[in-house]
């Protein structure tokens, strides 16, 4: 019976481990620096994201991410998670651009903004696409967090 139960045990503590090296946070995809990049298409600078060896560590593997839901588009097309909500995001110049992640659901969400989700997608790292964001979760999952 004692044993039985430290099987069991041992096999919930060693998944709840693995499970948790996916959940990222806001830390995480702070390992960033920008530097200037000149556009000759757009004729203006860019800041061009340089990843850090962690966040680097991730690229192409399912993530997690808990933030704020928003629908930045307005009407259902352009989705991402932040790590504020829409009146203090990225856009509105109260954060960096690695406090977002453009989201690429497999199924369009019934999310509302500033609904507070966790998102689960493969990890891509952009660094040259000024159209998209830094950080993208293609393939994604979401549930609310209540």
């Amino acid at each position: 019976m004692l044993k039985s139960f430290l099987v069991v045990l041992f096999v919930t503590f060693s998944y709840s481990l693995v499970v948790a090296q996916d959940q990222l946070t806001w830390e995480d995809f702070a390992d960033v620096s920008f530097e200037p990049v000149y556009s000759e298409e757009y004729g203006v600078h860019f800041l061009m994201p340089k990843f850090g060896e962690k966040i680097r560590s991730y690229r192409g593997k399912e993530v997690s991410i808990k933030g704020y839901f928003l629908d930045i588009s307005g009407s259902g097309e352009v989705f991402l998670v932040s790590q504020n909500p829409m009146a203090s995001c990225f856009f509105c110049g109260a954060a960096g651009p690695e406090t977002i992640v453009e989201v690429l659901f497999k199924e369009k969400p019934a999310f509302k903004t500033d609904q507070i989700v966790v998102v689960t997608g493969v990890l891509e790292l952009n660094a040259n696409d000024v159209s998209h964001c830094n950080y993208i979760l293609e393939g994604s999952s979401g549930k609310l967090v209540k």
